[in-house]
């Protein structure tokens, strides 16, 4: 089971001249401690149903390229990016541009935008949820044809693009690996099951359950659509402290283990160098015993 630190806040310590220095101290503890991905959220505004929306939040691909320098080892990505925060010509673009900086450790996680706060703040388009998933899956489509062979047109009913040239090519082979986060079961695990090489669910405290549920919905889309489930990568979003109940957070990542989960984040809840530092010494050890 690997172990993911997704990094959503920067309100602590509260001076902004701090954000950095503890972002990439957290980073490097985070690294050599053996975590496996490093995560940001791709929000511009912080979050209302968890804190107020005037707290410290930097762009996303700017942050990742900062930890790319103070790392070496861990997988980088954004849990995830917003379709309507960026073209998709110039986000396969970003995420090949972080992932030739960081040496091939690129992920590209990806969902329909939801928080419409920030994006009428900002000017940022709002359209409604169904063309939403359109542009993402046309957003999947451009990215995969960027990172391939054909460098022609794309022609899509919201995207034409008159050349796909992307170079440098990424340094993952074939290419980053594609997560597709959300577990909206008509439109998101449909697009898992056509293009992505893993999915991100949101763990609950009633257990896993809920999480079985989506995987056995995942799992019929992949036999519409031809695809291996096996294939695919299950990741999920833990519900509860690693550190405020361990051995309950163990528990509950060994449910998910032996529903052929493979990856779960946790979310710093408390000075995120404290956190790093204690789950390289309180969990990761123990992490290790669950296959």
């Amino acid at each position: 089971m690997k172990l993911g630190l997704h990094y959503w806040s920067y309100s602590t310590p509260a001076d902004p001249a701090a954000i950095a220095p503890t972002l990439a101290q957290a980073a490097t503890i985070a690294d050599q401690a053996g975590v496996a991905s490093f995560t940001v959220m791709d929000h511009f505004f912080q979050m209302e149903a968890v804190a107020s929306a005037e707290e410290p939040m930097l762009e996303a691909y700017t942050t990742l390229g900062y930890v790319a320098a103070k790392t070496q080892r861990m997988t980088l990505g954004v849990l995830v990016t917003g379709v309507m925060y960026r073209y998709p010509g110039l986000l396969a673009k970003t995420v090949t541009t972080l992932d030739v900086l960081s040496g091939g450790r690129a992920r590209l996680g990806i969902g329909a935008s939801w928080y419409e706060r920030e994006q009428r703040g900002l000017g940022v388009p709002v359209v409604p949820m169904a063309e939403r998933f359109e542009r993402l899956e046309e957003t999947l489509r451009i990215c995969l044809q960027m990172w391939g062979d054909d460098n022609g047109p794309f022609d899509g009913r919201h995207y034409q693009l008159t050349e796909t040239i992307n170079s440098p090519q990424p340094m993952s082979r074939p290419r980053p690996p594609i997560m597709i986060g959300g577990g909206g079961e008509k439109k998101t695990l449909l697009l898992v099951a056509r293009y992505a090489d893993a999915c991100n669910l949101f763990g609950s405290d009633k257990g896993a359950d809920e999480v079985a549920r989506k995987l056995d919905v995942l799992r019929g889309h992949c036999a519409t659509e031809g695809r291996d489930y096996d294939a695919i990568e299950k990741t999920v979003v833990a519900s509860r402290s690693p550190l405020n109940d361990t051995d309950g957070f163990l528990a509950e990542v060994s449910d998910y283990a032996a529903l052929g989960v493979t990856e779960v984040q946790v979310t710093p809840d408390r000075h995120p160098v404290e956190f790093a530092s204690r789950l390289g010494d309180e969990v990761l050890p123990r992490l290790a015993e669950i296959g």
